[in-house]
Parts: structure tokens; C-alpha cells; sequence
């Protein structure tokens, strides 16, 4: 006879590929003892920059159960947002996370959609959900849950399709069967992706100094002058940077995504260089009311353009 947690887990699964997700992982809730370690590490040592949220709420990043009262298991879910068309070549490049809509909105959604669906299933259960907007440290727990390994850029990679997906999250309060199995880090003595980083972000021992990363400086920097010494680095990156992807052997598996709120916005396509410049804040706000480039703000935009011009 199949016992419940088999059944639940299997459900779990079901109704993971029925939102679209493309994989889906699933491990104990448990205490991030050694993740705290290298937080800790890499926030001592100002690598998060300006981003004073990522020093916020240490305890609830490395403990489940702070987030959800009696977590059980962490499941891990990734959506493929690789897009099946690229950029006008004359434009300033913009990261492909950022072609479609916005992938809080989108995923957020689901994992709504998501929770009803199991609750309706397997009953009254405690559970949450969080999409690159809690303190939850996606990545490990994608780890944890044999869905990748953490590149040397940073990035979770999976095996099947590389890098370019979402990570989301859901606590739950009940037991699930768990894929608890770390899956083989496959990197190797490649190093492209540390050896063509613009910046140098990319240091040894899979650390990214992200006050260094061109990410930081066009998205997360906000009210401020981006800094004379990254002149001539940018290499016309106006919103976030692939290029520790692009360049990653591991995406040349990438396929498409399916997601019809991923399909690209026409005018990121299509826009040339002059049409961002001449981009007037209320057309900014109408076209790219959906998308991740509003995080910017359109002053934010502007001063990456005149940045990269220079």
C-alpha cells in the first residue's frame, strides 16, 4: 500500500508540472548551518555592497522553521525563462530574465495557484511561498533537493538546461518524501565564466563580490552615481548581465521556455539605442509597467545609458 507521504509527494509533483514548472525538488526543513557560515563570510567582508536587505533577517535566512512554524519539508521549484528570440544588435543589451513580464508577479501567482491545489489534495497544511523576495536562500535549498549544483558564477545549474531559470520556494508543514541528494558539481577546471567576467566579480571558490557585479550597478544601485572606475566595463550592458551565462558550456542545453508571460516585450526586441534615449518617462512607465525594468525606474535607466556611452 502506498503510504501518505508517497501519495502527497506525488501530488506535489503533479501539480508542480501542471503550473509549468520544469523541475521539482523537494528536502527536509532543516537548519542552513553551514550556508550561515559563508553568509556571514561574505557579508563581513561588504561584498553585498549597498543591498542592506541581504544582511536582514540572518536568522530567518538559514532556519525554515522561523518562516513557516513547524516546517517540514522545502520545496524547490525551477522555471526556464530562456528566450526564443534575442535583442536588436544595435541596443544596449538587458538581461533575459527581463524580456517578459515580471517574474515575481508570474511566479507568485502560481505558487498561490499552487499551495490551493495541494491544500485541496492532501487538507489543511501550514505553507508559504517565496520567489526572490524573502530572506529564503533559494540556491541551497535547490541543491539540497538534487536539482543542480552552484556554479562558479554563482548561478544554480542544472544538468538539463543550465542556468537561465527561476528559482521559487514553498514551506510546507508537513513530511514529504525527499530528493535529498546533492547533485555532483560538474564544473570542473572551467573557469570561462570567472575569466570573462567584465568586472571581476567572480572570485575563487564560487564567492561573487555583488558590489562588484554590472547587476548591481544598473539594478540595485539605486539614487547614485555608478562609480568612475567601472568606465569601459560594462561592455553595453544597460540592465543586469548574462554574460557569466553566455558563456557557461553548460547553456548550450537551454531550450526555449513555454511560459506566455515570458514572451518578450516588442520594444525590448526592437528598440535601438536612440529609442532608449529618447524614451520619455510616461512612455516608460505605459510599455514597461509589467516589466522588471520598472525596478530601475526610468531615472535609473537613463543614468545607466549615459553611463554606458561614455
Amino acid at each position: 500500500m502506498i503510504n501518505n507521504n508517497t501519495n502527497n509527494t506525488t501530488l506535489v509533483k503533479q501539480h508542480a508540472s501542471q503550473l509549468g514548472f520544469d523541475f521539482c525538488g523537494i528536502a527536509k526543513a532543516q537548519l542552513l548551518s553551514e550556508d550561515a557560515l559563508r553568509l556571514e563570510s561574505w557579508l563581513s567582508k561588504g561584498m553585498n555592497g549597498s543591498m542592506q536587505y541581504m544582511a536582514n533577517h540572518f536568522d530567518l535566512r538559514i532556519d525554515p522553521s522561523k518562516l513557516v512554524p513547524g516546517a517540514r519539508s522545502v520545496i524547490t521549484l525551477l522555471l526556464n525563462y530562456f528566450p526564443d528570440k534575442q535583442q536588436n544588435d544595435n541596443a544596449p543589451k538587458i538581461a533575459k530574465y527581463a524580456f517578459g513580464n515580471d517574474y515575481h508577479e508570474v511566479i507568485r501567482e502560481k505558487l498561490k495557484i499552487f499551495l490551493t491545489l495541494i491544500r485541496k489534495d492532501i487538507g489543511e497544511i501550514n505553507g508559504r511561498g517565496f520567489v526572490d523576495s524573502a530572506p529564503v536562500l533559494e540556491r541551497s535549498w535547490a541543491q539540497r533537493s538534487g536539482l543542480g549544483w552552484i556554479g562558479k558564477n554563482g548561478n544554480l545549474i542544472n544538468k538539463q538546461m543550465g542556468s537561465f531559470f527561476f528559482i521559487a520556494t514553498l514551506i510546507v508543514d508537513i513530511e514529504l518524501e525527499y530528493d535529498d541528494a546533492y547533485a555532483k558539481d560538474y564544473c570542473g577546471s572551467c573557469s570561462k565564466c570567472i575569466d570573462n567576467c567584465p568586472t571581476d566579480a567572480i572570485l575563487p571558490d564560487k564567492v561573487i563580490d555583488g558590489s562588484k557585479c554590472i547587476s548591481y550597478f544598473t539594478i540595485e544601485l539605486k539614487d547614485a552615481l555608478i562609480p568612475d572606475t567601472m568606465k569601459g566595463k560594462f561592455d553595453n550592458w544597460m540592465f543586469g548581465c548574462d554574460v557569466c551565462q553566455d558563456i557557461c558550456p553548460w547553456n548550450r542545453f537551454s531550450t526555449p521556455n513555454k511560459e506566455l508571460n515570458f514572451t518578450p516585450i516588442p520594444e525590448i526586441l526592437n528598440f535601438t539605442t536612440n529609442d532608449w534615449e529618447e524614451l520619455t518617462e510616461e512612455s516608460f512607465k505605459t510599455i514597461f509597467r509589467h516589466s522588471p525594468l520598472k525596478r530601475s525606474k526610468w531615472q535609473g535607466i537613463k543614468r545607466n545609458l549615459q553611463f554606458i556611452a561614455q
